[in-house]
């Protein structure tokens, strides 16, 4: 599936993290998962991608235990896919690229579909990295301490 170089081995959070949602149909999958996408077929449907392809992605993300399989919920004999609580804990990831699609991706009044808070109906405001005591901060304003 993947001709790049596999990164396990090196310390940079990254790469590691490339090499296993960074993928277009990965990120896709646990988008539509996100949206409440369980099954197989609804998986394939939604996103018209290969068969192939999409079990190796559903194998890949329940091997790395972002998803975990469960009988079906109706009882019948299907099984269906959920998002366990580390694959719970790329929910910021998937806004963050939404939100930079957003931004930077469309025209200014070009239709696209909006994350809304459940509870308001509200567009969630925009992320942005933190410092400790809460404050904004740019990238400007960080750096990468190498491990020794």
């Amino acid at each position: 599936m993947n001709s790049r170089k596999n990164t396990n081995a090196q310390p940079c959070p990254v790469a590691r993290s490339l090499d296993l949602i960074g993928d277009r149909w990965t990120l896709l999958v646990v988008r539509d998962a996100f949206d409440g996408i369980r099954r197989f077929s609804d998986f394939q449907r939604n996103l018209g991608v290969a068969r192939n392809i999409l079990s190796e992605r559903l194998r890949r993300l329940v091997d790395a235990g972002v998803l975990a399989t469960q009988p079906a919920s109706d009882s019948s004999a299907y099984q269906e896919y959920v998002l366990t609580e580390q694959g719970k804990a790329l929910f910021p990831v998937v806004v963050a690229l939404r939100q930079w699609g957003e931004r930077h991706l469309f025209a200014e009044h070009e239709a696209h579909s909006e994350l809304v808070e459940k509870r308001t109906g509200k567009p969630l405001g925009f992320m942005a990295p933190q410092a400790m005591d809460g404050r904004e901060v740019s990238a400007d304003e960080t750096e990468v301490r190498k491990l020794s």
